[in-house]
């Protein structure tokens, strides 16, 4: 667990990044997209984007006004995003290494056999 600090008009807030926390801005940007994509099922999704900035905003010290929470829940989305960015990061650094390293070792397999 990752815990976050974010600042809004001058006010800091700390957001402990949970794997809950995480799936509920997937969800939230899910809704998002999909009342972009059909305006009509705006009605449909707003309370469930509504209880989900609740549950999102309900982890964060201290408590945040309603005055706060469109900055905040944009902040919360963009950190999410930026893990994920980071992890992939790290996974593709990670695979990279491997094949290098396994490369390496071909390579010094042959070159042993080479001296003989």
């Amino acid at each position: 667990m990752i815990t976050k600090e974010i600042e809004i008009d001058g006010e800091k807030f700390r957001l402990v990044l949970t794997d809950q926390i995480i799936n509920q801005v997937n969800n939230l940007k899910s809704l998002y997209n999909a009342a972009y994509d059909d305006p009509e099922s705006f009605e449909q999704v707003s309370a469930e984007i509504s209880s989900i900035i609740q549950e999102i905003s309900n982890a964060v010290e201290p408590k945040p006004s309603d005055s706060h929470l469109d900055n905040l829940i944009q902040q919360v989305i963009k950190i999410v995003d930026d893990k994920k960015e980071e992890v992939i990061n790290n996974q593709m650094k990670n695979q990279l290494q491997k094949r290098v390293q396994k490369r390496i070792k071909k390579q010094n397999q042959k070159n042993k056999l080479s001296y003989f």
